[in-house]
């Protein structure tokens, strides 16, 4: 659709485009164009600047809109490059954090690392850890469920730039159909008193259409390229995600809640690891969940809010 759309825009702009050509020719045959060397220094005296101010309001607002979608296409590209990497995803530092603390049975720590980090390797992994004690295959649907789901947050961006490749054609053919509108406003008025305002109007529908596609080409060609980058990329994050938690014990920890409503002992089948633990006043002073140390007696556990039960 968005290749549709642009194609249509090369067909609008294009005949327009031939008609100012085609009526610069048609005055400079019937002598309204002067094209002697002093005419001709006379209209490249013009700056920019001056053409737009003598354009108008409404023109100097269509190169205000240019200029502000080609700022915009530049920061997107920028940003994008740096975002669509996969140690920008999945920094190492924070993978051997996460995976140190699920190797060492530190579940709720590893969420906990999840869930104060913002890269999309961190959030997929946040809802992964909160599934852990649901069984194998629920944690692999839930990765599944949350990688789609941050991966449409991270290539939302990117379709900002097909955006911009659509309407900066469009912006630069309003410049052209006002461009036409004021020649053809000169040939009414001023006849052949001053051809240089006709050369100058005629000089602002090129530049319009022309600097359009001079963004909406660039914004298409990084639009394809970081889609293709970011597939690629969350490919390999994800095949990190799979391998952070394809050692867990599912069946010891069978029933642990992780996440902001941490339990280390809730679970629908293991009554004895939802009620109780049993410890020894005599023999430990050890939680045998967290396996931090607690006061003889003390209930719950300070550290991980389990329930003992001291023999």
């Amino acid at each position: 659709m968005k290749l549709t759309r642009f194609s249509l825009l090369s067909h609008v702009a294009t005949p327009a485009i031939l008609f100012a050509t085609s009526l610069a020719a048609f005055a400079q045959e019937e002598g309204l164009l002067d094209t002697s060397d002093a005419a001709a220094a006379g209209v490249q005296g013009h700056t920019i600047w001056e053409m737009m101010k003598e354009g108008g309001p409404l023109i100097m607002f269509i190169w205000f809109c240019i200029l502000l979608t080609s700022m915009v296409m530049v920061t997107l590209i920028i940003k994008l490059f740096i975002a669509y990497r996969v140690p920008a995803m999945a920094p190492a530092v924070l993978v051997a954090s996460i995976r140190e603390a699920i190797d060492a049975g530190n579940y709720q720590e590893a969420w906990e690392i999840s869930n104060a980090n913002k890269p999309y390797y961190a959030r997929v992994m946040r809802g992964v850890l909160e599934r852990i004690g649901l069984g194998k295959e629920v944690t692999e649907n839930a990765i599944i469920e949350n990688a789609t789901r941050e991966a449409q947050f991270l290539k939302s961006p990117n379709s900002y730039l097909s955006v911009i490749g659509v309407i900066a054609p469009m912006i630069g053919l309003l410049g052209t159909v006002i461009g036409m509108m004021g020649a053809f406003s000169v040939l009414g008025s001023s006849g052949v008193a001053d051809p240089r305002l006709l050369a100058m109007r005629i000089g602002e529908v090129l530049m319009a259409t022309a600097s359009g596609l001079f963004i909406a080409i660039p914004a298409f060609v990084a639009y394809y390229y970081f889609r293709n980058q970011a597939s690629l990329a969350l490919v390999q994050v994800d095949a990190i995600v799979i391998q952070s938690v394809e050692h867990i014990p599912y069946d010891e920890i069978h029933g642990i809640s992780i996440g902001a409503q941490f339990s280390a002992g809730a679970g629908g089948d293991n009554a004895e690891a939802a009620t109780s633990h049993r410890v020894s006043k005599e023999l430990t002073t050890n939680c045998p969940v967290c396996n931090n140390t607690v006061t003889p007696g003390e209930n719950p556990c300070p550290h991980c809010n389990s329930t003992l039960d001291w023999a």
